[in-house]
């Protein structure tokens, strides 16, 4: 029988496990320059930890148990090799045990900043940046990220394994970046982040998106001074504060200005605008990532969707297509311009966009039906609605919503 102690004994396993698990394998790697064996040996001191803290009960230091254990089990498997390479491995492990006991140890935010860097190194696939960030960064299994990205475990398995042989094989290097590099490496890291946001908030299971979250606070936790890390945790949170309304019991996409306000994550949007609110002092101009986190909080923290600030929308994407010029940024400045001036200037300025550079992009006829169906336009609204619907992802939530607008025409 389950007691309030077990429960208690394995909530704050769980706890510790959440807050300790990346910077142990970061250590590891940095140690070993071996990345399955880091993993399995912080594996390993985990289920050690499920076994005996419930029954000796929590240790004093709980991170400091978990991180000799995976280290100790580095070296138990090391030993075993007894080739050249593990000796040194092991001579670095003890090393840094000996460093530990005397208070001389690396600070461990450079570990994980080390490990995230790694991942997201442009020298790797794009596929495999985001599968490796999420397997050590993250912790996801191989079969979590498999059925995110909708391949079959077998095929995440070698995409990871092929993008850790293209870290040993060219040589990249376990390292926070050099100065002269970092800005440039911290915009990939941080679009990583949000292409696994992206990912994962389009779906009802939003693990993934979650996960985001997650990592896009370690990144502040780690790069304070970096505004766009901040804007991107606000934006995340932002997002992720509407995530109880966007679909219904049906598993319909819901459109925000159909959604229960009072149902919003309030602690999440504030989360967003305090972190605005630091970025803003640092008194640098806003870079992409702070941009839309403004435009996300005029909409988190509208009272009603009649009452979005659509003149400061479309001003903050005027910056945006400035700083990051994009046809998907172009037509959502059109469709904002439609809010602010009406349907009929949202359609001229859907118009006024390159077609050719969305061609394929349903999103675009679907703003086009929207504006018409608005406008009492039905049969105009319909075919765009078709068209629309031809184009979206088979199967989708979206699609599904583009037939009921449908219907209802």
């Amino acid at each position: 029988m389950t007691t309030d102690a077990d429960r208690a004994t394995a909530e704050a396993i769980t706890s510790v496990v959440a807050a300790e698990r990346t910077r142990m394998i970061a250590g590891l790697i940095r140690l070993t320059g071996d990345w399955d064996l880091a993993e399995d040996c912080v594996q390993d001191a985990i289920e050690r930890a499920l076994v005996h803290w419930p029954q000796e009960g929590m240790p004093r230091s709980p991170a400091a148990w978990l991180t000799t254990a995976g280290r100790n089990r580095a070296l138990d498997v090391l030993r075993r090799r007894e080739t050249e390479r593990a000796k040194l491995q092991k001579r670095a492990i003890m090393d840094e045990m000996g460093r530990d006991s005397t208070g001389q140890a690396e600070p461990e935010s450079d570990d994980r900043l080390r490990l995230i860097f790694t991942c997201c190194h442009p020298a790797l696939p794009l596929d495999g940046q985001v599968a490796l960030t999420l397997k050590t960064v993250a912790g996801l299994s191989t079969a979590e990220i498999a059925r995110a990205f909708l391949v079959s475990e077998p095929t995440m398995s070698q995409r990871l394994l092929r993008t850790k042989r293209k870290i040993s094989n060219a040589g990249i290097p376990y390292r926070v970046p050099p100065d002269e590099l970092l800005a440039e490496r911290t915009a990939g890291v941080l679009a990583v982040v949000y292409l696994i946001f992206n990912e994962g908030y389009g779906q009802q299971e939003d693990y993934l998106a979650a996960e985001a979250l997650r990592l896009a606070r370690l990144l502040v936790d780690l790069i304070p001074g970096e505004d766009e890390a901040r804007g991107l945790l606000a934006l995340v949170a932002f997002q992720m504060s509407r995530r109880s309304t966007r679909f219904n019991a049906r598993g319909d996409l819901v459109p925000m200005e159909e959604q229960d306000r009072s149902r919003w994550d309030a602690v999440l949007i504030e989360e967003g605008n305090w972190h605005l609110r630091r970025a803003a002092s640092s008194g640098r101009s806003p870079g992409p990532n702070r941009l839309q986190a403004h435009i996300a909080a005029c909409h988190s923290t509208a009272a009603a969707a009649e009452a979005t600030a659509w003149g400061t929308i479309v001003t903050l994407y005027d910056a945006l297509l400035a700083a990051q010029p994009s046809p998907v940024i172009a037509l959502n400045r059109a469709i904002a311009i439609g809010f602010r001036d009406g349907y009929e200037a949202g359609l001229a300025a859907l118009d006024a966009l390159d077609a050719k550079a969305l061609t394929g992009y349903y999103l675009l006829p679907a703003a086009r039906a929207d504006f018409l169906r608005r406008l009492g336009r039905a049969k105009e609204a319909r075919g765009a609605y078709q068209t629309a619907l031809e184009l979206a992802p088979a199967g989708q939530p979206e699609q599904r919503l583009l037939q009921r607008r449908i219907t209802e025409l």
